[in-house]
Order: structure tokens, then sequence, then C-alpha cells
């Protein structure tokens, strides 16, 4: 009882070194013991034997287990095969004695806790602050350890129960019920000085080339290290003395509860300090990140400006592959495929994010596949892969998955495993240099990795697998010996206007959403096609976004026998889409409508679709470049008027002849709208009319439709 009486005035004065204002005094004195000399201690491997004898004390004993024996086996590798640990050892193992001896003397004796925090401070006076804590650590390991083995063994070893005997211990295990709050409590303190001490070693090892002492986040945090050391070397102190109690003082002792109090009170303050130095330290990961990343991407910049014999550096740059690892998936085969696959190749990096439009999906996947019916044709020679790319700021989750994965199952061409494994340096380049932002882009790499467009996109919509290679020189080829001709603006929407061109039918391309227009068009554009007895076909093309209006439409269009439609309103959308590639297509080369007559008649037509009325164009056979157009009245109203104009039929012929007349309605009063939608690339700051060859006003809108 003696003993007993003595300890209880020492936690009260261990209280009021706890909550004492006069850190800073206190912290003097153990900032006067630090002197170190310079010398290095790996403590990882001592920290993981620390922690191995952590966690097996009390393990079979009921009411202490602390893990399972799996966990402890593999605890055994880490700890004691780590390399040199017997070297280190060595070197330190007497000054882990003489703090254990230090704790063991002192805390037997009822001695302040501070004092005795100070005197382990003195003997680890030449080492670093991490140093110290470990060191510390394994002195009070080895303590706490003995006295579990003796506890362990006690019951089936004879030598453990003379021993447990000589030393007067309790009879623990036949009072383990009433011993486990105390234990829980003195547990709770040794994980709170455990993770504190990870904490800190894992500053003493975070990369010098990417944070630097001086960086203010290293400040910040290596300011609260020493408090965070003393603190936790005197919950030490306090755990000892725990231990010490427990020897010779019997059944009484374990009736106190006033060090139980200490325990939880230090518990609380060491897990206060740790929940500071992790928010520190997850500051200087956030900026050894940065600065990785900035790295990465300097790296990826200058890779791209390198050039190379292949295109693999560039891929597993791009592509996260571990040498272990199979980054693609073969759309084809449905299984994981290596990179290897793509050495040497044209490569199409499809990069989009996870809301890819349908339609862009299934015009290029059927691109793809009429690519790849002939092996041997030189436009077949590329391979697409999908790189999609996410928001790494927002939690990956099973929907997201389930997106993924719907996606990457419906494209037949290769795609990134999974998109972790694009890292966000990459991101950052797709998105600064490649200018992705939402819509789909095509960058086309060349066998050697050099990006050779960074949009094929308008390429692809405007002349398929013709474009191959994809190349921007390439593009410019192919608008040099293009002209404007039906065969140009209605591509292969449907095959069926080949037949009328070879036939040399007269073809009128029409839209809109206003159904009264479509009927009175078709029918007088019918009706003076048969007065000029010349064959007529007609194929309605509707509006860019079609939606329940033009299906409507369509509808009317099949009951009424009107003309031709498209029933897919995916050919409708592409017919549009195309329109707008080739006006970006031709801005990225610099073309405009003063300087380019293609350029005018793209214009023309984008600004028919921004109009609220109907349209028609009207041409007639192959390489046609001579075409009538005019927006829904106007055209109507020409149509009307033949009687007026058929004479010239005969003289210059039927299309010539309703130009002419065309001409003649024309007034200078026009109004014309030019929509293009946003994210499709750059936008000049100057667009003149197609028509006056005006600078067009410029405005922004916003569209909701839900029809």
């Amino acid at each position: 009882m003696a003993l007993v009486t003595q300890k209880v005035p020492q936690s009260r004065g261990d209280r009021h070194f706890f909550s004492s204002s006069d850190d800073n005094a206190m912290m003097k004195q153990i900032q006067g013991t630090h002197a170190p000399d310079g010398r290095e201690v790996e403590v990882k491997p001592f920290l993981h034997i620390i922690e191995d004898i952590f966690k097996r004390a009390g393990f079979g004993i009921p009411g202490f287990i602390q893990g399972t024996q799996v966990q402890f086996e593999s605890m055994e590798d880490k700890a004691l095969h780590s390399s040199d640990i017997s070297d280190m050892l060595d070197l330190l193992s007497y000054t882990i004695s003489k703090i254990s001896c230090e704790i063991s003397c002192k805390c037997s004796g009822g001695g302040d806790a501070h004092v005795t925090t100070v005197a382990i401070f003195n003997v680890l006076t030449s080492y670093s602050w991490d140093a110290k804590l470990v060191l510390a650590l394994a002195a009070f390991a080895v303590n706490y350890g003995e006295f579990w083995l003796v506890v362990q063994l006690y019951p089936t070893n004879p030598l453990a129960k003379s021993v447990a005997f000589l030393k007067q211990m309790p009879e623990i295990l036949e009072r383990a019920e009433s011993l486990k709050p105390k234990f829980e409590a003195l547990n709770n303190l040794i994980k709170a000085m455990l993770d504190v001490t990870k904490c800190i070693v894992e500053f003493k090892e975070l990369p010098s080339q990417y944070i630097t002492p001086d960086t203010p986040e290293m400040v910040a945090a290596t300011a609260h290290i020493p408090t965070a050391v003393y603190w936790t070397i005197r919950s030490i102190v306090a755990c000892a003395s725990q231990i010490m109690g427990l020897i010779g003082m019997g059944h009484e002792y374990i009736a106190a509860t006033t060090e139980a109090w200490e325990l939880s009170s230090l518990a609380h303050k060491v897990n206060n300090i740790h929940s500071h130095l992790l928010k520190q330290i997850t500051l200087c990961h956030q900026h050894i990140e940065e600065k990785r990343h900035i790295e990465a991407y300097l790296t990826l910049v200058r890779l791209f400006e390198t050039p190379h014999i292949d295109n693999m550096k560039i891929l597993k740059a791009l592509i996260y592959a571990k040498e272990d690892q199979l980054p693609l998936f073969d759309g084809s085969s449905k299984k994981r495929a290596s990179i290897e696959l793509l050495r040497r190749k044209i490569v199409l990096l499809f990069i989009t994010d996870l809301e890819i439009p349908q339609e862009e999906l299934s015009i290029l996947e059927q691109m793809y596949i009429e690519s790849r019916h002939q092996q041997s044709r030189p436009e077949s020679q590329y391979e697409v892969v999908w790189i999609p790319v996410v928001d790494k700021t927002t939690p990956w989750n099973a929907d997201k998955q389930k997106q993924f994965d719907d996606l990457q199952g419906m494209m037949p061409w290769y795609s990134v495993f999974h998109p972790s494994q694009l890292d966000s340096a990459v991101i950052k380049y797709i998105k600064e240099v490649w200018h992705f932002t939402k819509k789909p882009i095509l960058v086309v790499l060349d066998p050697q990795g050099k990006v050779v467009n960074q949009n094929a996109v308008h390429m692809m919509w405007i002349w398929g697998s013709v474009a191959y290679p994809f190349t921007s020189l390439r593009e410019e080829t192919l608008w040099r010996e293009e002209s404007w001709r039906i065969e140009l603006l209605a591509d292969t929407i449907d095959p069926v206007i080949f037949n009328w061109i070879s036939d040399g039918k007269i073809i009128c391309l029409f839209g809109g959403e206003d159904i009264e227009w479509v009927r009175k068009f078709t029918n007088t554009a019918r009706s003076v096609a048969n007065a000029a007895n010349v064959p007529i076909e007609m194929l309605y093309v509707g509006k860019s976004n079609p939606r329940i209006k033009v299906k409507n439409n369509n509808s009317i269009i099949v009951a009424e026998k009107l003309s031709h439609h498209l029933p897919d309103l995916t050919l409708i959308w592409f017919f549009w889409v195309r329109l707008e590639s080739m006006w970006h297509s031709k801005i990225n080369h610099g073309k405009s409508v003063e300087n380019d007559p293609i350029m005018q008649e793209i214009m023309t037509m984008l600004s028919f679709d921004g109009s609220e009325q109907g349209w028609a164009v009207i041409c007639k056979g192959s390489g046609a470049s001579e075409m009538a157009k005019a927006k829904g009245d106007t055209i109507w109203q020409a149509l009307n008027d033949y009687e007026q104009w058929k004479g010239r039929v005969d003289e210059i012929d039927f299309v010539p002849a309703l130009i002419e007349h065309l001409n003649k309605l024309h007034t200078p009063h026009h109004c014309n709208r030019l929509i293009l939608p946003g994210l499709t690339g750059s936008i000049p700051e100057k667009v003149v009319c197609a028509e006056c060859g005006r600078p067009m006003e410029k405005f922004i809108m916003y569209r909701c439709c839900t029809d």
C-alpha cells in the first residue's frame, strides 16, 4: 500500500505538467538537451520490431487479444528480416539498454515523470528527433515485452512461473476481466505513441528532391516535432510506470484508478498531436505531389519534343504500364492486351470523358469496322486506343465503373484497361497541350510516336478512312483536291444519292422543322419538276441535334410520301456534324469566307440550320458546282414562279435557270444566324456573313431543348 500512496501525488504532479501553460519553458529545457552529431540512424527496421512486440503482447490471454496469428506472421517477416538490422543493433543496443535501465529504475522508484523524461533526453542528446523517439520506444518495448512474455508463459512454463513468483506479479490470468479497462487505456496510449512515431519517421523519409527543410509546409511541421517527441516519451514513462506498478503490487494495485485516468489523458493529448501532425504531413505530401506532377508533366513535354525510333516510349508514358501488367483491353477479343501490339503503328488516341455522345461512338465504330474489312488496304493500317479522361478529384464508385465497363464493352478497338492508369500529369498534358475539354478528340501518333494531328475527328467525319494517315498535311492535300459538290456535302449519309448522281437526276436536299412548309415545298418542287420534265429526288435532312420534331416529320413524310428521308436520326446528326467539322477544319487551316469559296458554302449551310424556317439545296449530277440554295420562303417562291423562268430551262438547264431567278429575288435585307456548338475547337473572334461579307455580331446562347 505504501507504494500506492506514493504514486498518487506523482500523478497530480504529472497533471501539473500536463496542463501547465508554461510549455515554452519546458520545451526550451528539452531543446537544450538536443545536440545531434549528424549520425544517421535507419529507424524503420527498429520500428517494425517495436510494432511487432506491441502487437504480440497479450496475445492468447483472455481479454487482451491484439490481433490474429496471420497478422503476426506477416509482421514477423517485415520486422525480423530487414537488411542490416544486426549491424544497427550492434551500434545501438547499448543505448537502448541504458534507456531501458533508466526507465526501470526511475519508474519503479516513483520518480517525477518529467524528470525521468528529461533524463532520457540527456541519454539521447546526440540523436535526431526521430531516432530519439524510436530508441526510447525500443527501450520501453524491451521492458513491456519481457513483462508480457512472463505473463504469457506463466501458466505452462515452470521458469516463467518462478520468475513471476519472485517478481510478486499479480494473478493476471485470474483477474483478466478486472484488468481489462486498465490495459485498454494502456493499449490506447501505446497505439497513439506508435502513430506519432510513425508520423515523425515519415517526415524524415520525405523525398528531399521534392521538399526541403525550408519549404513552408516542412517548416510548420518540424516546429511541432520536438513537442511531439517530448509528449510521446513522457507517455512512454507513464506506460512504464503502469507496468512497473503491476510488479509486486498484487490485488491492491489493481483497484487503483488514478493512473488509468492519467493514461487516458495522455492518450487524448498524444492523439491530438498525431492529428495535427497528420494534417501537416498531408500538406507536405500535397506539396510533393505538386512537384512530382510538374516534373512528370515537363518530362512528358520533353518526351514529345524528342525524336524516337518507335512509339513505345510515348505510349508507355501516356498509358501507365507496369512490367507485370497488360495495360490495354482489346475490344475485339475482350481480353487484356500488351502495348507491344501498337509498336510502330499509326495510333489514333480517342480521348473522351465517360459522357460520349452515342451518335459519335456509333459513326466512329461504323468507320472503324469498315476499315477492317480489307486489312491489306493502306487506310486500314492504323489502330484506335480509347483514352478515358476522368476527374480524379471525385471518388470512383460502382456507377462510374459500370458506365466505364459499358462503354468499353461497346468499342471494337483497344482501350486503356482502367482510367486509373492515366497519371494526373498525362491528363494535364491532354487538356493543356491537346486542348481536350469535353468534346471527343482523336490525337494521331505516327509510328515513331510523333503527334501529326492534335485532332483528326474533323478529318474522320469529313472523309472517313480516306483521310489516312490522318496528318495535318494530308488534311491540306484533301482540301486542295476538293470542291463544293454534292458528294462532299452528302457523302455517304445515304448510298442512294450516288445512284441519283449517276442517273443525272436533279437532287434536292432540304431541312427545317416546319412540317407545313415541308408539305408545301415538296409538292411545289415535284410539280415544277414534272412541268420541266426533269427527274427529281428529294431527301429530308432535318436539323442539327434532331429530336422529336424531326422524328415526327420523318413519320409524316413517309406516311404522305412527300420525299425520301433518313430513318436513323444518327445519320441526320452526322450530316450536320460533318458540316461543322468542315468549318472547324477550314478555320484550323486559316481559311475564311473572304478567301475560300468552300468556306462560304459551308457558312451558308450552317446559317440555314440556324434559322427558324426551312431551306433547300438543289443541284444536278456528279461534281456539280452550281447549286441553287435559299431559305424556305425564298426557294419556294422561286419554284412557284416557274412560269416566269421556264423559258431559260431549255437554254441553260434547270438548275442554272433556278439560280438565275433566285438572284432576282434576292434583297439586301437579310438576317442570318450561325450557331456553332460550344467546346468544339477554337472559335474565331471575327466571322463574316456568307451572304453579304459583313462581320457578324457575336452572341452567347444557352439552349435547353426537351422536345
